[in-house]
């Protein structure tokens, strides 16, 4: 008997121990399950729910390590001193930094999840494998890792297994926690100033926060300092994975491909970030806004750039598309997209105290999609009414 074969006959000599869940959970993250259906019609594929989560995994790899990379970049840019962005240098103060947080995000994390999976009595659920590797690329580089822990707790808890664990929230976990870190801890999560490994605010080095520096900067009425190509291959101060658009690209692509990530809702979140911005420059030049005023360097963006600077492309490929929390209709989708592009730059605009508003715009329209579906179902069920009505006539 080889030792797969041991480890499904320990777990059938088991069945009914509390602990069983969080047995199971370490046996078929290599292994797959000695399940099979014995009645009843069944879809049978390749898929399942760990190979999707690893999956989206694979399509966030590139992000972290250019991440890491960038981190120390941005470092060794804030102090002065030149340096090759692929280089030791700048990789070993990524690694130092960004490591921490995945080992925490994950461990906390699933924890918490083996807690509940094993008071409920259930398997472990896959869900927070992309969770896992998603928070930690959206929080400021230097955040203290005592304050990640408790919002991944707060996060799971109040934004998962309230409501039944993986399939049943209405929240994106991974964007809950980001919002309890928002609301909960503002100085941390502000963005408007480079992080620096080790610096010293009385040596004159800049204070160690990092963050969305280009939006930083222009709710404060500055212009942007960085090329368009900076912007788009990700040579910029941010969090950790939302600085490079190309990768977002490449993974948003690797997604559709996969048909993992709807095409519909990331096509119609550009769409709904490309109108609003168009009106925003309509009204700069219109000269409806002086240029005194505190929006006036974000409504005069160029429509086109507020695609490649903050999360927003980063939120729209691997936040908005979460199938669980997303519209579930064809129709739907596309409105849910829109909306969520075009309340995104609006709040991006006109909360100049956090001017980033993609996490907040996909937390409320996660909020309304169900009502978006609601009125979707309803209104083909009344065309279909109305048909059968006039072939009656």
């Amino acid at each position: 008997m080889g030792l797969k074969e041991k480890l499904h006959s320990f777990k059938e000599k088991h069945q009914g121990k509390k602990w069983l869940p969080a047995f199971s959970a370490f046996h078929t993250f290599l292994y797959t399950p000695n399940e099979t259906t014995h009645s009843g019609a069944h879809v049978r594929v390749v898929d399942d729910l760990k190979r999707t989560m690893n999956t989206v995994i694979l399509a966030l790899v590139p992000c972290l390590i250019f991440g890491m990379f960038n981190a120390g970049f941005q470092h060794y840019q804030a102090m002065g001193q030149a340096v090759d962005f692929l280089s030791w240098e700048t990789l070993s103060i990524g690694l130092l930094k960004i490591l921490p947080l995945l080992a925490v995000s994950y461990i906390v994390g699933l924890g918490v999840e083996f807690i509940f999976a094993v008071i409920k009595g259930h398997e472990v659920e896959e869900g927070y494998l992309v969770t896992g590797m998603l928070v930690p690329l959206i929080v400021p580089v230097d955040i203290p890792l005592w304050m990640l822990a408790v919002a991944v707790v707060f996060g799971v808890v109040i934004g998962k297994e309230v409501f039944g664990g993986t399939g049943m929230n209405i929240l994106n976990p991974a964007l809950t926690i980001r919002a309890f870190l928002f609301f909960a801890y503002p100085t941390w999560m502000s963005g408007d100033k480079v992080w620096v490994h080790g610096a010293v605010e009385s040596a004159g080095t800049p204070d160690a926060i990092s963050g969305e520096t280009i939006l930083g900067n222009l709710a404060q009425g500055n212009d942007i300092a960085y090329s368009v190509s900076d912007m788009f291959f990700g040579f910029i101060p941010g969090s950790i994975g939302e600085t490079s658009t190309l990768l977002i690209l490449l993974a948003g692509l690797f997604l559709i491909f996969a048909k993992i990530g709807s095409w519909r809702i990331m096509l119609s979140s550009v769409i709904g970030a490309l109108v609003m911005g168009l009106i925003f420059n309509a009204v700069v030049d219109a000269g409806w806004v002086a240029e005194t005023s505190k929006f006036y360097a974000l409504m005069s963006t160029e429509y086109w750039q507020h695609l490649l600077i903050g999360g927003f492309a980063f939120g729209v490929v691997f936040m908005a598309t979460d199938p669980v929390t997303a519209s579930q209709t064809d129709k739907g989708k596309w409105i849910y997209g829109f909306l969520i592009g075009f309340i995104s730059i609006l709040i991006r605009v006109f909360n100049p105290a956090y001017p980033e508003g993609v996490m907040l715009a996909i937390l409320l329209m996660n909020v309304f999609a169900p009502t978006i579906d609601h009125y979707v179902v309803q209104g083909n069920v009344q065309k279909r009414l109305k048909r059968l009505k006039e072939k009656t006539a």
